[in-house]
């Protein structure tokens, strides 16, 4: 490319960090919500449609995936809160009584007035 600048490849490396939500509810409507949110907070996810098998039936729903992206690192505990805002607007745009954030450590369970 004679005559234009080629910029310089750079590799960035930080610590590993990621949650995933799980919510039941339509795929589109949540990649739509999450388009809301993360147009007003910055957070980057992944939209994963699934398909929750238990006694009595199954569910479609999605896993909501987010990763620490070291080009724009950030520290764990504002990840985390974000994560869990981003869980409970799914939560309530979706019409859901509950959802599961699952990180490396632990599994949070959140339901609206159920019990386990």
């Amino acid at each position: 490319m004679i005559g234009q600048d080629i910029a310089e490849q750079v590799s960035l490396i930080g610590p590993t960090w990621y949650a995933n939500i799980w919510v039941a509810g339509d795929h589109h409507k949540a990649v739509e919500l999450c388009r809301e949110f993360c147009g007003h907070t910055p957070l980057r996810v992944t939209v994963t449609p699934t398909t929750y098998v238990c006694t009595g039936g199954a569910e479609e729903g999605v896993c909501v995936r987010s990763i620490q992206y070291p080009r724009f690192p950030e520290d764990e505990e504002s990840r985390t809160n974000k994560v869990i805002d981003l869980a409970e607007f799914l939560r309530s745009r979706l019409c859901q009584h509950s959802y599961c954030v699952e990180f490396q450590d632990e599994t949070v369970w959140d339901g609206a007035s159920e019990t386990p």
